[in-house]
């Protein structure tokens, strides 16, 4: 992919943004929990969240594709396959399942293309293995392919010591299926999973930083729902408003959780102009995001980083295009995504002549004027972007930028329909 440097600001108004990969990902699996057609609208069609439908038609659901909805018949029990449950590229799919089946009768083996099959999957498999369930795989079970030998769990506590909206998911949905289960985590995670599954009838009750979650006696209620545009993904439009001078953009239908909204509301203490236009609230706030430029300033963030860590690639971006210094710490979340994402920012933002270096736990960044380069985004599709906009700028190439296609196969289409020379 090659990106040429806007010549003008950018004034739009953006509707066919990708779907949400979060809830699309949660509305295959939980609806295995029913015994009834689940229906959902507006499903992520990408390679990422069509291999979790691939899944559970593996485990015998009947999947119906449309071009408007997809319908899930869940099987009245957990077929045990008779192959390898491919994931691709998607942890979300893998660390979900875990839970999942973990409390399931039956083997299960999944699996991952190259990127995945190399990412640490211990810190979910740890803690599913420590209230009891059967997890096995190479490097001491932390690395996939991973072997499952599923069984009702008894009645878990779990503290867990990280704020992971996967790991507190896997562990839902593990006591879920089995005897109860209560979680706490040391700050708030993406909350959808808690509240998908309480409107489906599950018996979670929720007291801060604390979930009590009883068994299912009975199957929940099916899924009859719009999945609405991923604001991680919108996230990439607004970073252009952000940097590119009288740019001008609005971003429509978009989900506004607070959990996922939070690299907007650090664009606007950088001194962007970001507004939230609620239009609804049914499993989710839902509505519109207007963005309008101004100078970006330097800025610290420390503070519930868990809520950041898909978008923290682009943020890195515009820390680069701000005035000063800016950080971002307690994010070492980064170094276990499909790459780690510290690093090869780092990298990446050096090789475009922009000041910057890694901590532990995030990197510093001083703004500067940024250059053409080539960039290598180590099958990361949220690093591809991040760099694709910062070309906006300078110009750039974005070398093997097929792996976009996991999460956001219509990214470089909505680029040129708001004026963007896209070549492939």
């Amino acid at each position: 992919m090659k990106i040429i440097a806007l010549q003008e600001p950018i004034t739009a108004s953006i509707d066919k943004i990708s779907s949400d990969k979060s809830i699309s990902h949660r509305c295959a699996i939980f609806s295995l929990l029913s015994d009834q057609k689940s229906v959902i609208k507006n499903y992520l069609k990408a390679e990422d969240t069509l291999n979790t439908l691939k899944i559970i038609e593996k485990l015998g659901a009947i999947v119906e594709y449309d071009d408007d909805f997809i319908a899930i018949t869940p099987p009245k029990e957990i077929i045990e396959p008779n192959c390898v449950l491919e994931c691709g590229n998607s942890g979300t799919t893998m660390r979900i399942l875990m839970g999942f089946l973990a409390s399931i009768d039956g083997f299960f083996v999944l699996s991952g293309d190259k990127y995945l099959n190399s990412r640490p999957m211990k810190r979910v498999g740890a803690p599913l293995s420590e209230v009891g369930a059967k997890i096995y795989g190479r490097n001491d079970g932390n690395l996939a392919p991973l072997c499952i030998k599923g069984t009702k769990l008894d009645y878990f506590k779990f503290d867990s010591k990280i704020a992971s909206a996967q790991v507190k998911t896997a562990l839902i949905l593990a006591g879920l299926n089995s005897n109860g289960c209560e979680i706490s985590e040391p700050e708030l995670s993406r909350d959808h999973s808690e509240k998908m599954l309480i409107s489906m009838g599950a018996d979670i009750s929720i007291n801060g930083l604390n979930i009590d979650v009883k068994p299912i006696s009975k199957p929940l209620k099916p899924l009859n729902i719009n999945v609405a545009n991923d604001p991680s993904s919108a996230f990439y439009f607004a970073l252009i408003a952000a940097i590119i001078p009288n740019s001008h953009i609005i971003l429509k239908n978009v989900i506004l959780n607070k959990t996922r909204t939070m690299a907007y509301d650090v664009l606007r203490q950088m001194g962007v102009y970001v507004k939230f236009i609620k239009k609804e609230s049914s499993y989710d706030d839902i509505g519109d995001i207007e963005i309008k430029y101004s100078q970006l300033n330097g800025i610290s963030v420390s503070q519930n980083t868990s809520w950041l860590i898909d978008e923290a690639p682009a943020l890195a971006i515009a820390f680069a295009c701000a005035n000063g210094k800016s950080t971002l710490r307690n994010a070492a979340e980064l170094r276990v995504k499909e790459c780690d994402r510290i690093a090869v920012m780092v990298d990446g933002l050096k090789t475009c002549g922009i000041d910057a270096k890694e901590f532990d736990d995030g990197f510093e960044i001083v703004g500067g004027v940024p250059n053409a380069a080539i960039i290598e985004p180590s099958g990361d599709h949220r690093i591809a972007m991040s760099f694709a906009i910062l070309g906006l700028k300078c110009g750039m190439i974005i070398e093997n930028s097929e792996c976009i296609n996991t999460s956001f196969p219509s990214f470089s289409q909505i680029l040129r329909d708001i004026g963007v020379k896209v070549e492939d």
